[in-house]
């Protein structure tokens, strides 16, 4: 099943333009967080029902070359998962320092990485809005981008302007999915 999700992941960064540059192992960088397990329930405090604070995040086995990293999350079964309609975008981290290993819980934007900047999430805004489906469980996907480059200044980039940024300079990625459904 790993193995179909990598070669789909693959297909998809391939027709979007954001292949990775250089042959990578793709085993190696790894994205978890001790909130919740890949697949997983994602924590009340995490989403609108709660606190509303990002989780916190580790990563691992950046490959040689690394400039910076990118964060985006996002929920592509917006708004119900029986019929999507859209990708909800949650977050937006970019230029995070290759130095970082993680994000602790509900960091705030003066306590990222140096360097670290925040895009725009569909809530027009910057910064971290946790999951808050109107119906159905919803999945979250925390994907971490490896870049052989620390992106220009683009102010508050959108997930789009991003990824657009972003494509021929991706040099491996990973993702950790969680779910989310209210009760």
């Amino acid at each position: 099943m790993q193995r179909v999700r990598s070669i789909l992941l693959a297909a998809l960064l391939l027709i979007t333009g954001m292949a990775p540059a250089k042959d990578q192992n793709a085993m190696g960088l790894t994205l978890t967080s001790p909130a919740f397990s890949a697949g997983g329930d994602i924590p009340v405090i995490h989403t609108c029902d709660g606190s509303d604070v990002s989780p916190p995040l580790s990563w691992s086995g950046l490959p040689p070359g690394t400039k910076s990293l990118a964060l985006i999350v996002d929920d592509p079964d917006a708004p119900d998962p029986a019929a999507p309609q859209r990708t909800w975008v949650h977050w937006v981290l970019y230029n995070i320092p290759p130095n970082a290993s993680g994000l602790a819980q509900g960091v705030a934007p003066h306590a990222l990485p140096a360097g670290a900047r925040e895009g725009l999430n569909d809530w027009q805004r910057s910064g971290y809005g946790g999951p808050c489906p109107p119906i159905g469980s919803h999945r979250y996907f925390h994907k971490l981008y490896a870049l052989d480059t620390i992106l220009p200044g683009s102010g508050k980039p959108t997930k789009r302007a991003l990824e657009s940024a972003m494509r021929g300079h991706v040099i491996a990625q990973t993702e950790l999915i969680g779910l989310y459904r209210r009760k």
